[in-house]
C-alpha cells in the first residue's frame, strides 16, 4: 500500500480566489480560496447553510460569482459561465428519467451532446459490469434498489467525459449499509479512471474514507476554514475508520464544525430588547 502525497509539480485543474456571492442581503461566499490539482479526490463538509451548493453551482457555471475574485480553470482565467457543459455535475437526487432503461439514462448526455445513439449505447453496455448493473441494462428506475439508481447515476456522469466531476451529496439518501458499499465501490472506479473529484458530503467519515483532501468551510458567509490532507493509505478498507490516524482527523475536523455550527446558532438568535 501506498501513501498519497500532492505532486507540486502537478497544475491545479481548478483554482478560485476571493471568491463571493451575494443574493440580496445574503451573503453566501465570502472571500473563498480553493484549488483542485488534477487527479486528487477533493471532499467538502461545513454545517447547513454554509454555501457548498452554491460553490458547485458556480463551478457548474450555473452561477456567477460577485466582481472582485478569480477562476482559473486548466490554467486559464474563464467566467463560471464558461464552465457550463466542461464539468460533470451529478446533484443529490439521480433524475433518472422513469421512462427510459438503465442504459438509456446512462447514455443521456453523451446523447444531447451528439453522439450517436447505438454508438454511445455500445460503450455504456462495456461499462455496465463495472458499475455493477450487469443484468439490469433494460430495466427501468421503478424496478431498482436506491443504490443501484445511484450507480445509473454516476455511470452516466463518468460517461459524460469530463476532467472535473461534481458529486454533491450522492449517498446521503441510501441506508448506513449501502451507502459504506457504495463508497468503496466509488473508491475502486476512482482508482481505475482517476477523474478529479469534488465530493460534497455531510458525514465526516465519510470525506475522510474517500479523499486526497478534506475542506471545512465556515458558517455563512462560506469560506474554507481548514484544510487537512488525508496521509492514509490507499486502497482503503473499512478497518480504516478505526485506525487512530483517522480518528484524530475526524476528531479535528469535527470540532472545527461544531465550532462554526455554534456561530451560526448564536447568530441566529434574536438580540435581546
Amino acid at each position: 500500500m501506498t501513501i498519497v502525497a500532492r505532486d507540486p509539480q502537478t497544475p491545479d485543474l481548478l483554482e478560485m480566489r476571493g471568491i463571493s456571492k451575494t443574493y440580496g442581503r445574503t451573503v453566501a461566499l465570502q472571500g473563498l480560496e480553493l484549488s483542485v490539482p488534477a487527479g486528487e479526490f477533493v471532499t467538502v463538509v461545513g454545517p447547513s447553510g454554509c454555501g457548498k451548493s452554491t460553490l458547485f453551482n458556480m463551478v457548474a457555471g450555473l452561477e456567477e460569482p460577485d466582481a472582485g475574485g478569480t477562476m482559473r480553470f486548466k490554467g486559464h482565467g474563464c467566467h463560471a459561465s464558461e464552465l457550463l457543459g466542461r464539468v460533470a455535475f451529478m446533484p443529490q437526487r439521480d433524475l433518472l428519467l422513469p421512462w427510459r432503461s438503465v442504459i438509456d439514462n446512462a447514455i443521456l448526455a453523451n446523447e444531447i451532446e451528439g453522439a450517436p445513439r447505438r454508438e454511445a449505447r455500445a460503450r455504456a453496455r462495456q461499462m455496465v459490469p463495472e458499475f455493477g448493473l450487469a443484468g439490469f441494462e433494460d430495466q427501468y428506475p421503478h424496478q431498482l434498489s436506491g443504490g443501484m439508481r445511484q450507480r445509473v447515476a454516476l455511470m452516466r456522469t463518468f460517461l459524460f467525459e469530463r476532467e472535473l466531476m461534481l458529486l454533491d451529496e450522492p449517498f446521503g439518501a441510501l441506508d448506513a449499509l449501502t451507502r459504506t458499499i457504495m463508497q468503496r465501490w466509488l473508491l475502486d472506479v476512482w482508482e481505475r479512471h482517476r477523474r478529479t473529484i469534488l465530493f460534497i458530503t455531510h458525514d465526516v467519515d465519510e470525506a475522510i474514507f474517500l479523499g486526497d483532501r478534506v475542506l471545512v468551510m465556515t458558517a455563512r458567509p462560506g469560506r474554507v476554514k481548514l484544510e487537512r490532507r488525508v496521509a492514509l493509505p490507499r486502497p482503503r478498507d473499512a478497518g480504516l475508520v478505526l485506525t487512530p490516524e483517522f480518528i484524530a482527523l475526524k476528531r479535528e475536523i469535527l470540532d472545527a464544525i461544531e465550532e462554526e455550527s455554534m456561530k451560526s446558532f448564536a447568530a441566529s438568535q434574536p438580540v435581546p430588547a
